[in-house]
């Protein structure tokens, strides 16, 4: 739908760009080629996240293996998915195929094991996966899990042509599929034309990032390429971001409200202390994770 924004939803002062990251290649699962954006280093600076990796590959040898079976406890995942299929598969029993333009949302809460496996043997497998921590109250809650198709997510077009995809969280009045009270996650998925220009109120306390998959965009005078992340700055005289295109750039605006807990991670687990960290190995290893 058109939507344009009230004069509420305009920003009087853009954050800038303290940082960028072009992140680090790597592999994962039964190695899946990828680039970790967000990584451990940088988990206090943008709590909530925990982590961002970014995937895609038309070499079916980059992807075939997918991600077998393996635990996670204390956090969510959100998986997105622009182009392939992923089936996911887990021991709370959910199932569900990961389709374009797709979402995936897993809590895993106390403990889950889960597998994701690529449904295609050619053509291109591109998306993302974004780890959000849970609070200390809710890391030990029972495993949530939802798929959304493409369909299923809000979205809107701003008058100047942006076309916004509102995974969580809210923006120019739409809310997304998925809102978490603790965490405040705000995922948008912008496709910008050229000459265009995007603004999102932001609250002064969230962290918040921009990471650039298609084209290069300018964020407060600084140039954003493809294949990086802007980390914004924490500015409490700005209000919120704009984000403006010479050419079509395609971004993820990412946001959210910190946890200010401790983070204790090791792996597949995410919790607030290394204790619960020992009790999470010795559950895995006594089959009492999930």
């Amino acid at each position: 739908m058109i939507h344009t924004p009230s004069r509420n939803e305009q920003i009087t002062r853009s954050r800038s760009v303290e940082r960028q990251v072009t992140g680090n290649v790597t592999t994962d699962g039964a190695g899946v080629k990828l680039t970790r954006v967000l990584t451990q280093s940088l988990q206090r600076r943008l709590d909530p996240f925990l982590m961002l990796d970014a995937f895609g590959s038309d070499q079916p040898d980059d992807y075939l293996g997918g991600f077998p079976d393996h635990p996670h406890r204390g956090f969510e995942t959100i998986t997105y998915m622009i182009a392939g299929r992923m089936r996911h598969r887990d021991s709370a029993g959910h199932e569900g195929l990961l389709e374009n333009g797709g979402v995936q949302w897993m809590t895993a809460g106390r403990g889950v094991i889960h597998s994701e496996i690529p449904q295609q043997e050619e053509g291109v497998m591109e998306g993302f996966q974004l780890w959000l921590n849970l609070p200390a109250r809710d890391k030990m809650i029972a495993p949530w899990y939802r798929d959304f198709t493409a369909a299923d997510l809000p979205g809107f077009t701003t008058g100047a042509g942006v076309t916004v995809t509102v995974i969580a969280g809210e923006s120019h009045g739409v809310t997304g599929a998925v809102t978490r009270e603790a965490t405040a996650p705000l995922y948008l998925d912008l496709h910008l034309p050229a000459g265009a220009r995007f603004t999102q109120l932001l609250p002064a306390g969230h962290n918040a990032f921009a990471y650039v998959y298609r084209g290069e965009v300018s964020i407060a005078g600084s140039l954003i390429p493809a294949q990086c992340m802007a980390i914004l700055a924490n500015d409490a005289s700005a209000d919120g971001v704009a984000i403006d295109t010479l050419g079509e750039a395609n971004v993820l605006l990412i946001a959210g409200r910190p946890l200010n807990e401790p983070i204790a991670h090791y792996g597949p687990f995410v919790m607030n202390t290394n204790q619960e960290i020992y009790q999470a190995l010795n559950d895995l290893r006594n089959g009492r994770l999930a």
